[in-house]
């Protein structure tokens, strides 16, 4: 992580409905970055907004009975109000229907209309009022709108044409040669994909006879902007653009947290405006998966949509922060259902966490009187048990640094998570409830104190995802409520942070366990069917030809249970130089795998891979550690390679 100042953002959300969970993953993603590299002291600022401009609005507004403006300023609250539920810290919150915006916008598009970068001409082709965009007849799939599938109008008018198509080669060579521009990978690739196509010019205006609430051309007042070239102006004017230069360039360029589903305007549309306009490319542009609900994507039109609020309210803040980053694997898609929150939330935070919290506090109250006991002298010197468990605290905060600089935190959080596990193991072998029995109490002192200063280091790590629940565990340890709160970013790589002597308090159950929600009930029949008669014996079948040999029937295929996982830790075994131990998501299953892979992968390189598993392999151990599947995997000479999936498909899927 470098220390430059960092500039994220999310998309401004349109203001015709209220938030749903894909508005809150992406608000919470770029606040937990931004929380992150707070914590390990980079300069940062966070911008939101809301984008209050175009068609649906003025449509929405007309259905009511009230201005667009009333519109925007009534919708706009329920965004406000769930961000600061959801503990959102942004730095400004941007609205386009603001002074401040709209004059930018008139700016830019005076300086390229000045230059010739926009002409007026006459425009034929098909309009989609819900994407606010015109396609040719070749975009239209099944003649309707190839991004939504609504119906689409015919419209015929004259119109302002940004000339974006100058700039196709231009574009594709910038992202050949910038890989960190489009991430992930694939989402590059697609935009490549969509430039092999010829690009053309954009139409950027909408006639105030069809259209009149949005940003006047100031070249002509007969039309005003269109809601796109409006929107993704927010980026530059909010910080500064064309009125405050030193301003400006600290903080640009940005890294733009979207959804795929709007990656076109940003990977296309923007960096040509902003090649036209003289202004450096973003840093990185930076495409998320959906959330699916089973396997459909989320939609207001299947119903099938989650209310972050309604989730909020049943199971709190921050477990459903907690869940949504640790869920969603970088750029692929994740499925959402109560019973998935609710696996991981007991999985992790109940029993994992809360678990290892509450058996250090209470061991520290039944065997040193509730005040934290003294490590003995040298207990964190080099090969010590107690520095060992501490390493793995502290590699797990270079993990989640280094998972923040690649926008993958599943994979950093996952391991903050191993290294709580890992504190678990520490008292399982070190078995203090033995120790406390023994006459000489430095053993035991040095048990309780590097669990709890180990604990102390992950509860830190979790901090930008939990902020108020893990200050509640740091006070549990002791810790100053000033400090507990404040995370010391040295502090997260040094141990022994913790005073002797201090209070340790339980806190209750942290994550109370949550019991799955049952199933609906079949309906009972209404009366038992009558009894049949019985069947006549049918004639045995002839005994089938045995098949040749190396060949299996399909039956003895159907046996074999393969489903895709993602997997989220992975870590060497000791004393083995081909295995690894693998910790995998399978739909809504935590699995262990060992696989025999470490002489072709490095552990680091497998973390947010789905690949495809053994589900339903018999369990067995391999040099004493347990292995709950099989990897699929290729090989041909020295060479192999896992069995993957091509694009985005959710974990847990079976493989047929």
């Amino acid at each position: 992580m470098n220390d430059k100042p960092f500039y994220v953002t999310t998309p401004i959300y349109y203001v015709n409905d209220k938030p749903h969970i894909g508005h809150a993953y992406t608000t919470v993603l770029a606040d937990v970055l931004a929380r992150i590299h707070r914590l390990f002291g980079r300069p940062t600022y966070f911008l939101t907004g809301t984008d209050e401009h175009g068609q649906k609005v003025q449509e929405a507004a007309a259905r009511l009975g009230v201005t667009p403006q009333q519109h925007a300023d009534a919708t706009v609250v329920r965004f406000q109000e769930a961000w600061q539920k959801l503990e959102i810290t942004n730095d400004d919150f941007i609205r386009t229907t603001q002074e401040r915006h709209k004059a930018i916008v008139q700016e830019m598009l005076q300086d390229l209309f000045d230059r010739g970068e926009i002409y007026r001409a006459e425009y034929d082709g098909w309009y989609c009022v819900g994407d606010e965009r015109f396609f040719t007849e070749k975009d239209l799939a099944d003649g309707k709108c190839p991004v939504c599938g609504r119906e689409v109008q015919r419209v015929r008018e004259a119109n302002y044409f940004f000339r974006m198509s100058k700039y196709q080669d231009w574009l594709v060579d910038y992202i050949q040669t910038h890989p960190e521009f489009i991430q992930p990978d694939f989402r590059r690739n697609e935009t490549l994909g969509f430039l092999r196509k010829p690009l053309q010019d954009l139409c950027i205006s909408r006639p105030k006879s069809r259209l009149s609430w949005g940003i006047e051309l100031p070249f002509d007042r007969d039309y005003v902007t269109y809601v796109w070239f409006d929107a993704l102006v927010n980026y530059v004017s909010a910080i500064g653009y064309r009125r405050d230069d030193a301003r400006f360039a600290k903080w640009w360029p940005a890294v733009h947290l979207i959804g795929k589903d709007i990656l076109t305007t940003h990977s296309v549309y923007w960096p040509c405006m902003l090649k036209a306009a003289g202004v450096e490319m973003p840093r990185t542009i930076f495409a998320h998966g959906w959330w699916l609900s089973g396997t459909a994507k989320m939609s207001k039109s299947l119903g099938n949509v989650v209310n972050p609020m309604d989730m909020m309210e049943r199971y709190g803040v921050e477990p459903f922060r907690y869940f949504l980053l640790a869920e969603m694997v970088m750029g692929q898609d994740a499925a959402f259902t109560e019973d998935v929150f609710v696996r991981r939330y007991n999985a992790d935070l109940a029993n994992d966490l809360g678990n290892c919290l509450s058996r250090v506090a209470s061991m520290v109250g039944k065997y040193c009187a509730g005040r934290l006991p003294a490590p003995e002298p040298g207990a964190f010197g080099p090969g010590a048990p107690a520095a060992e468990l501490l390493a793995r605290a502290t590699a797990a905060a270079a993990a989640l640094r280094d998972s923040a600089d690649r926008y993958d935190l599943s994979s950093g959080i996952a391991q903050v998570m191993d290294a709580v596990r890992a504190i678990n193991r520490f008292l399982e072998a070190r078995q203090p409830w033995t120790q406390a029995k023994a006459a000489d109490p430095a053993p035991l002192g040095t048990t309780l104190y590097a669990a709890a200063d180990a604990l102390r280091v992950c509860s830190g790590l979790l901090m930008p995802l939990m902020p108020q629940k893990m200050t509640a565990l740091r006070i549990a340890l002791g810790m100053d409520p000033a400090a507990a709160a404040a995370v010391d970013p040295e502090g997260l790589f040094a141990p022994a942070r913790l005073a002797p002597g201090a209070q340790v308090t339980p806190p209750g159950a942290l994550f109370p366990r949550i019991e799955p929600p049952k199933p609906a009930e079949e309906p009972k029949p209404a009366a038992a069917p009558a009894p049949a008669k019985p069947a006549a014996k049918a004639k045995p079948a002839a005994p089938a030809e045995p098949l040749p040999e190396g060949i299996i029937s399909y039956d003895d295929f159907a046996k074999v249970h393969l489903r895709t996982a993602k997997i989220m830790t992975a870590e060497p075994i000791d004393g083995a130089v081909k295995l690894l131990k693998l910790g995998v998501w399978m739909g809504t299953e935590r699995r262990q795998i060992v696989a025999g892979i470490a002489l072709h992968y490095k552990p680091a390189d497998l973390i947010g891979k789905t690949v495809v598993v053994v589900e339903n392999l018999a369990p067995v151990k391999l040099r004493g550690v347990e292995s709950q599947g099989m990897l699929l995997a290729a090989s041909r000479g020295e060479t192999l390679r896992l069995v993957t999936i091509d694009g985005d498909l959710s974990s847990g899927a079976v493989v047929k």
